[in-house]
């Protein structure tokens, strides 16, 4: 199978030679049509998730569907393979279901939307953009059921379909799709910001060709696709060892008891080819967690993690792709079969880019290799009628993501409460307090919950949500159990923990994955998040650093001790005990670990309940057909 684009003009398109100036320019504005995409859609848009958070990813790319300009590549070209159809000009196509685009998008509530870009009948380009519904059906409100076993569990499915047909929107097949969600308002204002974000980049690649003629601009994208293939062999020839290193992570549970998951990665190079093999992974899980990742995808991480760390400057595309083999067996985490669940697909999502920080990193540990705390993007939901005064009992219902600590580095020290994904902002506390039932009580960072190192790893948030009128929460979270590991005698981040305290005082830990949660009117959650795991020694770190740290209340004069910093109460600083101390927990310490786990599985999970609050996850069932 594969679409077929029908054109009026069929006038071929030969290569030209374009000049350096002419591509820097038509480069800089391809980009710039990506940014006007954004700034298009969160300006038009309804939910707070994509108008306040930016949960969306636009893209520009060739006539073949590789990414030229974009920040999420991958999902054009496995859309076109899967897609049986024609496609002409006016037509824009919306999907959502990953078992039927390739894995183009890995859960139903991201719905994307893909613009054929058409000039004078010939097809000269694709826009597209996918944007996280606040809804999208299924068995809980937000469509990320923990406890779901079968995709049909999720929300509705839209196979590829056209929205548009020939410029005419399909108003039934609308009505049909908004009539299955809980936010029908919010989805098709976020729908029609995210077909709006496309034409417009769509009209600015047609004003392009204009300008400098459809031969100049598809030759142009060629140049960059091929500037991208020739920076990345030369980085994975400097970087992908021969010899292959392997690493693995786990996931901490699945939310119905059952845990840890092993993710397992294998890397190597033949000649300037990257390999990754993913053999050893678990199989699929039976809730929600299992991650359907489109091969396509795995290389647009290791792309744009690759490229972030050695050169932020190289123009991020998919002109790379065949110099990476993504290998991941049938059945496992990575690729269940259908109709495996999938909506909690971000919890291995994140994982990943713990998994490649390491597996990059170990080779040249001193100038590569983070620390653990991409680890996951936290989620709160909260829905239920308000019956407060002049509210009418109106249905409300958000979704919001949270943020973690994100690792030491080589480079230094991790952000405090930043976000997976670095587009990604917090909502601000003043815009929920608006539009929903809450008061944000607290939003700070939790001191010392960041790995202390050389490089100290991010600080997590803590936000107190006290909720003013009845309803359900549901919670979605990991690094409750592993903790975000340190490096090169870095600590580890603290974990994530979850409590809710009731209006009469009473108090609960609640488990980091769990839905369905009464709350009334007065009830008072703490959501807390991980912190980043520490980089190199922390009896290295400068004492003034450690005590900027405590100036600026990221750590206590308790938590200076990790540092073998001595503090008295009244926040003076000891230098002689200080350098007594160092020595002292050196030569207590022994030899130092590239990885520091702060424990095997087995260890913490005989400390779980102890630590956690929480008694330790069952070791996983597998129903044997799922297996690889």
């Amino acid at each position: 199978m594969s679409a077929t684009i029908i054109q009026t003009n069929t006038a071929p398109l030969n290569p030209v030679e374009v000049d350096g100036v002419t591509v820097d320019i038509i480069e800089n504005a391809l980009r710039n049509a990506r940014e006007e995409m954004d700034a298009v859609l969160f300006r038009t848009a309804m939910s707070p998730g994509i108008r306040e958070q930016g949960d969306c990813f636009p893209m520009i790319a060739n006539r073949d569907g590789k990414m030229v300009v974009g920040q999420f590549g991958s999902f054009i070209g496995p859309f076109l393979e899967a897609y049986d159809e024609e496609i002409e000009e006016g037509d824009i196509i919306l999907t959502n279901d990953p078992y039927m685009c390739n894995a183009a998008v890995s859960h139903l509530p991201d719905w994307v939307v893909l613009v054929p870009v058409f000039k004078e009948g010939r097809h000269i380009a694709w826009s597209a953009m996918f944007g996280h519904m606040s809804d999208n059906g299924g068995m809980v409100p937000g469509s990320i059921p923990i406890e779901a076993t079968t995709i049909y569990q999720e929300g509705i499915r839209i196979p590829p379909i056209k929205l548009y047909k020939k410029g005419e929107l399909q108003a039934d097949l609308l009505e049909l799709i908004l009539h299955n969600v809980r936010t029908p308002q919010w989805n098709r204002f976020d729908l029609n910001a995210l077909v709006a974000a496309c034409n417009t980049a769509a009209k600015r690649c047609v004003e392009l060709a204009e300008r400098f003629g459809d031969e100049v601009l598809i030759s142009t994208m060629d140049t960059m696709l091929s500037r991208n293939h020739a920076a990345m062999k030369h980085i994975i020839e400097m970087f992908i060892p021969e010899e292959p290193r392997e690493f693995e992570d786990f996931l901490c549970d699945d939310g119905m008891g059952m845990g840890p998951y092993r993710i397992k990665c294998k890397m190597w190079r033949e000649g300037s080819t990257a390999i990754f093999d993913f053999e050893g992974t678990d199989p699929q899980a039976q809730s929600s967690v299992n991650f359907f990742l489109n091969e396509d995808m795995f290389k647009m991480f290791f792309g744009s993690f690759t490229i972030n760390v050695v050169d932020p400057q190289i123009v991020f595309n998919d002109g790379f792709y065949d110099l990476v083999d993504v290998r991941i067996p049938q059945g496992t985490l990575l690729k269940p079969n259908f109709p495996a669940a999938l909506s909690g697909r971000t919890h291995a999502l994140g994982r990943i880019f713990d998994l490649l920080g390491a597996l990059l990193g170990m080779g040249a540990p001193e100038q590569m290799l983070n620390a653990a705390g991409f680890s996951d993007s936290p989620h709160l939901f909260y829905s239920g009628y308000d019956q407060r005064e002049g509210k009418n009992g109106d249905w409300f219902q958000l979704f919001q993501i949270g943020f973690g600590g994100i690792p030491g580095r080589p480079v230094g020290d991790g952000p405090d409460g930043h976000s997976l994904w670095p587009g990604f902002t917090n909502v601000p506390n003043e815009f929920i307090e608006s539009y929903f039932p809450l008061r944000i009580e607290r939003y700070e960072t939790i001191p010392d919950s960041g790995g202390a190192g050389l490089h100290r790893g991010g600080n997590g948030l803590s936000v107190a949500y006290r909720f003013l009128a009845d309803g359900e929460i549901g919670i979605h979270d990991e690094r409750w159990l592993t903790y975000p590991w340190g490096v090169l005698g870095g600590e580890t981040g603290k974990r994530s923990t979850k409590k809710l305290v009731r209006k009469d005082g009473s108090e609960e830990w609640l488990p980091a994955k769990i839905e369905g949660v009464k709350v009334q009117a007065g009830d008072l959650l703490y959501f807390n998040t991980w912190g980043g795991g520490g980089w190199g020694d922390p009896y290295d770190r400068d004492p003034a650093l450690v005590l900027q740290d405590i100036a600026r209340r990221l750590v206590t004069p308790e938590g200076a001790k990790r540092y073998g910093v001595i503090v008295s109460e009244d926040g003076v600083f000891d230098e002689a005990a200080t350098e007594a101390r160092r020595a002292q927990l050196k030569a207590e310490r022994g030899e130092v670990t590239v990885f520091n786990r702060g424990g095997t599985i087995e260890e913490l999970k005989a400390r779980c309940l102890e630590e956690t609050h929480m008694p330790a996850p069952e070791s996983p069932r597998f129903n044997p057909s799922s297996a690889a």
